[in-house]
């Protein structure tokens, strides 16, 4: 049987605010939440903790989907890349400012783009965009 999972996308302002919400749907049960990070979400989806079972069919139903397009969007992902930047003792320089580039130049992936993409990597689980 298929799970319904709903994404409260009023809740979801920023990166911090995105991940609260995820924690709230997907951590049900766990004694630890999850921390912004894209491999954290992509590790989350695959399954075996919160509320996912392993490859086990999931709708994943995302309210207020456009608003929060714009709420991931370019100038959350440009300040998300600087702070990558502004530690190149943690992070990839080179991959983080060619990233940037691409934004700048219109070209590059939004904060929200790399999300659907991660969602869209798991076939068990169906966005349905309110």
């Amino acid at each position: 049987m298929t799970q319904a999972l709903t994404l409260d996308g009023t809740r979801i302002h920023d990166i911090p605010s995105f991940y609260d919400e995820i924690n709230r749907v997907f951590m049900v049960g766990v004694g630890w939440t999850l921390g912004p990070s894209l491999d954290a979400l992509d590790d989350m989806l695959y399954g075996g903790y919160g509320v996912l079972d392993g490859d086990a069919p999931a709708t994943l139903v995302w309210t207020d989907f456009e608003a929060n397009r714009e709420a991931l969007g370019v100038e959350t992902t440009r300040q998300y890349l600087l702070g990558k930047l502004a530690q190149p003792e943690r992070f990839n320089s080179a991959h983080f400012q060619r990233a940037l580039d691409a934004l700048e130049a219109g070209a590059g992936q939004t904060y929200f783009d790399i999300v659907l993409e991660i969602i869209g990597a798991h076939p068990n689980i169906t966005l349905l965009p309110r």
